[in-house]
């Protein structure tokens, strides 16, 4: 039998303590609240995406309008396919649902494919082996939820059955599948029998206000943390862990690799290509798996423009100033934009980990972007310094002018245009 091959969930720290992820595994995510797991299946779609994967997204609780809002960014991917187990099953093929199908978003580039009976354990088997056999190399999945199947189906007998057939299938089919399951919402009976079958079994819990994941099952691995319960949060760059904070050498490697990178606008394809590795040697270093090499480790830091130390360090002395000169700013890339529309740079030496990130983004005359520049949940503060923007926002058309300042908190800019005669640009903030 040949080796099992490790990827990444997307979180760092979560790879660390399970020993890896790997090709096969079914995922259980027992979910104190219902909402924790999004935060970690929104990282595996994100890690999946890098590495080119094809992904299957199973939604039994939300209609395709909520669930791309809820996904925001990570919808938006070629490679993932919905399939739409809402509409008519609990949305009871109502018309309201339907026509959404007829007015997806101009810049939605995946699929979503409609079953028409979910409520038939059969159909919903068949069109997911028959989606799955149009797809290459190993497939990711996220099933949201086991709940939503069990309301549909009307039993956890049904539930159980589906789960107890499609685990060991998917196994066998080189998946890795992450089931959320709402722990409240189920007897220990049906989790005792779900968790059975499961490869990794995850406890999400929430108690006064702190959430807290522990690793309760994790077949031929050996964690050292199995059962203890270690506390997270989720921010703009992704999920830590408590013990992050004090850090070690190879945890803080993994994030700011990770951080550096995604400030540079570079995927982990083009980060490999260039430093002259293979893209699963960049990803096993985010993930804190291994360590590269002193060669592969220098030319990555020449690629990413900034001293090899600074790949090691947490924030910045927030008592010494920080003055960067107009030679030293760091043209960046933002994935998936047109790059000869947009061009931006970021104001802080590459390897500074302050609490603000601040840069200058110019837009060409009659040009525009069809998405916000950063995918990030902080706060956000634009300037404009000349010309003119429109903003799209929530279906709202915005202009900015000179002098104009945009404050952001939750909502993003669903587009971006310049529709003036000279270059737009404007001084933005990004907020921790």
């Amino acid at each position: 039998m040949g080796a099992r091959r490790s990827v990444s969930s997307g979180v760092q720290q979560l790879d660390q303590l399970l020993d890896g992820l790997f090709i096969g595994d079914n995922v259980v995510w027992l979910d104190d609240a219902g909402s924790l797991a999004h935060v970690f299946c929104r990282e595996f779609i994100q890690s999946s995406r890098e590495q080119h994967k094809p992904f299957i997204y199973v939604s039994f609780d939300r209609s395709p309008k909520n669930l791309l809002d809820k996904l925001g960014p990570q919808a938006d991917y070629p490679e993932m396919v919905i399939l739409d187990c809402f509409t008519c099953g609990r949305g009871a093929s109502s018309e309201l649902f339907l026509k959404f199908y007829d007015h997806l978003p101009d810049d939605f580039t995946g699929r979503l494919q409609m079953v028409e009976h979910p409520g038939d354990r059969a159909q919903l088997a068949t069109a997911l082996y028959d989606l799955h056999a149009r797809l290459s190399g190993d497939v990711r999945l996220v099933f949201e939820s086991l709940t939503g199947m069990r309301e549909l189906w009307g039993g956890e007998e049904q539930l159980a059955e589906f789960y107890s057939a499609a685990c060991p299938r998917l196994y066998e089919l080189d998946t890795i599948a992450y089931w959320i399951l709402e722990k409240e919402a189920h007897s220990s009976r049906l989790k005792a029998r779900i968790g059975q079958v499961a490869q990794v079994v995850i406890d999400l819990s929430i108690r006064r206000g702190t959430t807290y994941l522990s690793v309760l099952k994790a077949d031929q691995r050996h964690p050292d943390h199995r059962r203890k319960p270690l506390k997270y949060w989720a921010h703009a760059d992704g999920i830590g862990f408590e013990d992050e904070r004090g850090g070690t050498g190879r945890l803080e490697l993994g994030r700011r690799l990770k951080s550096l990178r995604g400030k540079k606008g570079l995927s982990q394809s083009e980060l490999a290509r260039m430093v002259g590795v293979t893209p699963s040697t960049i990803s096993q270093v985010e993930s804190n798996l291994i360590y590269p090499s002193l060669p592969a480790l220098l030319k990555i830091a020449e690629v990413l423009g900034v001293e090899m130390a600074s790949l090691f360090k947490g924030e910045m002395d927030s008592d010494r100033p920080l003055i960067t000169r107009a030679d030293q700013s760091v043209a960046i890339q933002f994935p998936g934009l047109n790059q000869n529309a947009v061009e931006a740079h970021l104001l802080t030496p590459l390897g500074y980990d302050g609490r603000v990130e601040p840069y200058t983004i110019e837009i060409q005359p009659g040009q525009g972007v069809p998405s916000h520049f950063f995918h990030h949940k902080g706060q956000e503060v634009g300037y404009m310094l000349s010309g003119r923007l429109e903003a799209d926002i929530s279906g709202s058309q915005y202009l900015l002018q000179k002098g104009d300042l945009i404050y952001l908190t939750t909502q993003q800019p669903a587009a971006w245009r310049n529709p003036g005669p000279e270059p737009a640009r404007i001084l933005w903030i990004k907020a921790r």
